[in-house]
């Protein structure tokens, strides 16, 4: 499963949701405003601030990035 890291009212956040959305990806929504320990994990995963984050089961990470990376993250 994926986690994905978000700031309500991030428009990056709010394109990621969505391509995952299109794309039938299912994932966990941690908004990283609401909880200070979310706020500080995503910071430790990424070693930055900004969101979005997408974490993989595996581990894999991506930070700060648009919807335009998501297909070669994903191989696609």
């Amino acid at each position: 499963m994926l986690t994905l890291y978000i700031k309500r009212g991030c428009p990056w956040c709010d394109l990621a949701e969505e391509w995952l959305q299109q794309h039938s990806k299912e994932y966990k929504l941690i908004d990283v405003l609401t909880s200070r320990e979310a706020y500080d994990t995503m910071r430790t995963i990424s070693g930055q601030t900004f969101a979005p984050v997408l974490v993989t089961s595996e581990g894999r990470i991506l930070s700060d990035f648009g919807p335009e990376e998501l297909p070669g993250f994903f191989g696609k």
